[in-house]
């Protein structure tokens, strides 16, 4: 018995010491060795892009007793880049499980928190649009369709418009959204495919698809049609992603699981900690890659994808920023709108970071540059944590 305590002992303290030496480098950006120049890169010829677009995910958790950093810094930007611009808020817009009813005790604080975002783009002359995720479903729990169809009204019915709250009445998609000659947004809705409750099928629901053959035949038609343009697709599950959704968790996570449900909750449970991160990775919840549901549609987008060298993936989730290259193929994760999650790197990973900001697409004649933005306690225009040419 002494001898399977000295073990758990030796366990428990190299545990630590690992997370106190790499604690500093979690708080820092990931770049690859290959970009550490990415600085002295800049968009050629001094010329403007004829379309901007802001990508951020995971905003359904921001400061209502104050200005938030990170919707502030998306205001001031959309301002900046005017009516050519558009910005996609990428699903799980309410935390913690949606828009609840009106005479709910949970409403007041879900209607500050969505009214925050709304505020910020109501005066914008560009598109703005939500995607639904899993929380804005109640979590796939039962009455999700009917939660997330009150935001849906909420969102329209604030911005007055139809074309805001996509793809409607909780159908799959795929929506398209042609910007211009030279570049097409397609909108899915990929909690869709993981929801366990009710869900709209067919044009008696609203929806133009009636089953998932269908839905896979019209992406497939959207793509090819805009194969000379540049595809920008957006959801809100990621294809990859290098964080807790994909199935990495910390030493921290490891050693003391129940930090998890509370930060101040320190109780080591080595071993038995591990079982959570486990499951996690190699069976996981509706809501992880490794799930069947989630896995099935994954795979197909990915398989449908790497035809097209044109094509740019965008999704939330997964709370942090994440620019991965992978088989030719552009995927960004931007869920970190008001939540930050631990993120490791990558050998396909261009750029990870576990802290608050969003996504910049700018798309010039020639060229598509991407940026990731984020709030800086001393400077309101905010900091580029990084920059590169994609196309």
């Amino acid at each position: 018995m002494a001898w399977f305590i000295t073990i758990i002992c030796l366990i428990i303290f190299s545990s630590v010491i690992i997370y106190l030496l790499t604690i500093e480098y979690r708080n820092r950006p990931y770049i690859a060795p290959e970009h550490h120049g990415w600085k002295k890169n800049m968009p050629q010829g001094g010329s403007s892009p004829f379309y901007t677009l802001f990508l951020i995910g995971d905003a359904g958790a921001p400061s209502i007793l104050h200005p938030d950093p990170t919707l502030t810094l998306l205001k001031r930007k959309l301002e900046e880049a005017g009516e050519h611009s558009g910005v996609f808020f990428l699903g799980d817009n309410i935390y913690p499980a949606g828009l609840p009813e009106p005479d709910d005790k949970d409403f007041p604080i879900a209607e500050k928190r969505l009214l925050a975002q709304l505020r910020v783009v109501e005066q914008h002359k560009g598109i703005k649009v939500f995607i639904s995720g899993n929380h804005d479903w109640k979590k796939g729990k039962k009455g999700g369709f009917q939660t997330m169809m009150r935001q849906q009204e909420y969102v329209e019915n604030y911005l007055n418009s139809k074309e805001v709250f996509l793809p409607r009445n909780g159908c799959p998609g795929p929506f398209e959204l042609s910007i211009s000659d030279q570049l097409t947004i397609i909108v899915l809705n990929t909690q869709w495919w993981v929801h366990g409750g009710h869900k709209p099928r067919g044009k008696r629901e609203g929806c133009v698809v009636d089953n998932e053959h269908e839905f896979f035949v019209l992406l497939e038609e959207l793509l090819f049609r805009n194969r000379f343009k540049r595809i920008v697709v957006v959801g809100h599950h990621p294809l990859y992603s290098f964080a807790i959704h994909g199935g990495r968790f910390t030493m921290k996570q490891h050693l003391f699981p129940l930090t998890s449900a509370h930060k101040h909750l320190y109780v080591p449970l080595p071993v038995a900690g591990s079982l959570y991160p486990i499951y996690r990775r190699y069976i996981g919840s509706k809501e992880d890659m490794s799930h069947p549901l989630y896995k099935r549609l994954r795979r197909r987008l990915i398989d449908i994808f790497k035809e097209y060298d044109n094509l740019i993936y965008a999704a939330g989730h997964d709370h942090n920023l994440q620019y991965i290259y992978k088989n030719n193929q552009h995927y960004i994760v931007s869920g970190a709108g008001s939540k930050v999650d631990y993120v490791q790197k990558n050998s396909n990973a261009v750029f990870t970071h576990a802290h608050k900001g969003f996504f910049k697409l700018s798309f010039y004649e020639k060229e598509t540059w991407l940026e990731v933005l984020e709030p800086h306690t001393l400077m309101e225009s905010g900091v580029v944590a990084f920059r590169k040419r994609m196309f």
